[in-house]
């Protein structure tokens, strides 16, 4: 591996480790995914998530746990959400967490939909599918990450939706994170190694009032 300064680790930066941190993530994801029900509030399940965190004997959450119900998943990682909304019948939230095992930092995100909303449903998927097209061409191309996040706003365009490049990933490692800070995966102009990044997409939908987020390492 060609690692550039950016891409500095600590003395426990284990690939595995980080790997594993994820299926932690991932599985913390899933299960809150579950529990969340229309009738919500976000509040409550940002304190639900907090919960499903601990019984999973996470270390520490590194970055808030964020939980976006309806319009609010429009809103950026930076971003507060406007008021403490309800989750509908008909409805779409996605989380995103950032949690750290065995020293390493998990960060992971994906949207869900409740009832049968077919423009909601598609724009679920839509992120998830935009992911994976992003994360092939990384693996099949070794392009930059400045590449791949202009590849990501052609083909969010071709599929219909707006993609958010106030979004464009970010280093993870063993934590803590801030001394490891190795700026956006969107500015960075060398190939971005396995393990040490993480690949975000958010996008909205053209015209009504909510988007969907998906997340994962690239590793």
């Amino acid at each position: 591996m060609s690692a550039q300064p950016k891409e500095a680790v600590g003395p426990i930066y284990n690939i595995d480790a980080m790997r594993r941190a994820q299926a932690n993530t991932w599985k913390a994801i899933e299960t809150l995914s579950a529990l969340i029900k229309p009738g919500m509030h976000e509040a409550d399940a940002v304190a639900l998530g907090k919960q499903v965190l601990a019984d999973l004997d996470m270390q520490r959450i590194w970055h808030p746990l964020l939980v976006r119900f309806g319009a609010n998943t429009l809103k950026t990682f930076k971003q507060r959400s406007e008021g403490d909304l309800v989750l509908g019948e008909n409805d779409i939230f996605f989380i995103d967490m950032g949690a750290v095992w065995e020293g390493h930092e998990g960060d992971a995100g994906e949207t869900f939909v409740t009832g049968n909303d077919p423009e909601m449903k598609a724009c679920a998927e839509a992120a998830k599918t935009l992911f994976k097209r992003v994360q092939a061409k990384w693996k099949n191309e070794q392009v930059a990450g400045l590449e791949l996040y202009r590849y990501a706003q052609e083909q969010a365009k071709d599929m219909g939706w707006v993609l958010n490049l106030d979004i464009k990933g970010h280093r993870v490692s063993d934590f803590p994170h801030a001394i490891h800070r190795g700026g956006e995966l969107g500015d960075f102009d060398h190939y971005p190694n396995k393990g040490l990044w993480i690949l975000e997409i958010q996008i909205a939908h053209p015209s009504k009032a909510y988007g969907a987020f998906y997340e994962d390492l690239l590793a």
